[in-house]
């Protein structure tokens, strides 16, 4: 790692990615599931709803001969190996299982799943693009506010120390100006100035979703993560770090994952709808109510099953906690439009 001075989307870039030390490239690592806790690894009743989307999108494409089930951002193939196991024999035997993630293949994984470290050609998948927090490690350039209101880009060494740098202009201050509105330029010379005022920009994570979703023939693309709305972005952004576990300060030495918040709402092209994970999950059947008390008479057995399953289904749509997620579904084609059948509660 270098200690000169640059932007933080580069130093994220070289921190995560970098060839052989990146944090998420580093030969023998545990992946994401060693440093924070995802859906995917909370509970199989995620897996499990992911495979019940990918029947949805089966059937509404005509059960194609071939099913592709593209996980961006795969980590180690834990939502993949899930969905697997939880399809019917008929519809997995037509399921073309593909990983896109920068890390290394992991050993024992299912021989069916293809690994790629890119994306799939445009226009080359028909089914379900699935991304689970992968926009949020999609690296951004961070700005601040000066003593006179003017967004600057953040730069930062290697260490986590930092400084002002230039004036943000051209196609990333004409982003901000569109999608995060607390951090405007003053209007005029005698305005009064907002210092300290952060922000991150998601211009690559709106370009990373679109070159995702062209790589869609038919089908449905999905993403989940982390998100806030137009109006109402965080005022010193939401840049942070995780290790073991643990909220950590984002020092972009390779120790630590980087990771911000997604503005959803910019990503999403016109056909996309947005939903919370608590939406969305609930109308593809995860229910976190408790079982009947009668059924642990009857089946005391059936009951401590039922009830573990609506503990772990309460986590995954807790409004605050991960059933607070976004979901962005953007379908390609008319046939996978309003598959999950609830209006937006974005």
């Amino acid at each position: 790692m270098t200690n000169e001075w640059c932007g933080w989307r580069e130093a994220t870039e070289r921190a995560l990615y970098g060839p052989g030390d990146g944090f998420y490239t580093r030969p023998g690592g545990p992946g994401p599931a060693g440093h924070f806790r995802t859906s995917v690894h909370a509970s199989p009743l995620y897996a499990g709803a992911v495979a019940t989307l990918l029947r949805r999108v089966d059937a509404a494409l005509g059960r194609p001969d071939e099913l592709a089930l593209v996980d961006v951002g795969a980590g180690r193939g834990e939502l993949l190996t899930g969905v697997l196991a939880a399809l019917p024999d008929e519809v997995a035997a037509r399921v073309r299982p593909c990983a896109v993630e920068r890390a290394a293949r992991p050993p024992g994984l299912d021989p069916r799943i293809v690994w790629r470290s890119e994306l799939p050609a445009p226009g080359s998948v028909t089914g379900l693009l699935f991304a689970n927090e992968w926009l949020d490690n999609v690296p951004v350039d961070v700005v601040e506010t000066d003593a006179d209101g003017v967004p600057r880009r953040v730069l930062v060494r290697a260490d986590g120390t930092e400084r002002l740098g230039e004036p943000v202009d051209g196609a990333d201050a004409e982003w901000l100006g569109r999608w995060w509105p607390p951090l405007p330029p003053p209007p005029a010379p005698d305005a009064a100035a907002s210092p300290g005022l952060r922000a991150e920009i998601g211009r690559p994570r709106d370009e990373a979703w679109a070159q995702a979703v062209r790589t869609l023939h038919a089908g449905l693309a999905v993403a989940v993560d982390y998100a806030h709305e137009r109006g109402d972005r965080p005022l010193f952004g939401t840049l942070t770090g995780f290790r073991d576990g643990r909220e950590v300060a984002p020092v972009p030495d390779g120790s630590c994952d980087i990771t911000a918040h997604v503005a959803l709402d910019a990503c999403a092209g016109p056909s996309a709808q947005r939903l919370t994970q608590r939406a969305a999950l609930g109308a593809l059947g995860v229910d976190g109510r408790r079982p009947p008390l009668a059924l642990a008479a009857t089946d005391p057995s059936g009951y401590v099953r039922a009830l573990s399953a609506a503990g772990a289904a309460a986590e995954l749509t807790d409004p605050a906690g991960l059933g607070g997620f976004g979901w962005l579904l953007e379908p390609v084609g008319e046939a996978c439009a309003g598959l999950l059948g609830v209006p937006d509660a974005a």
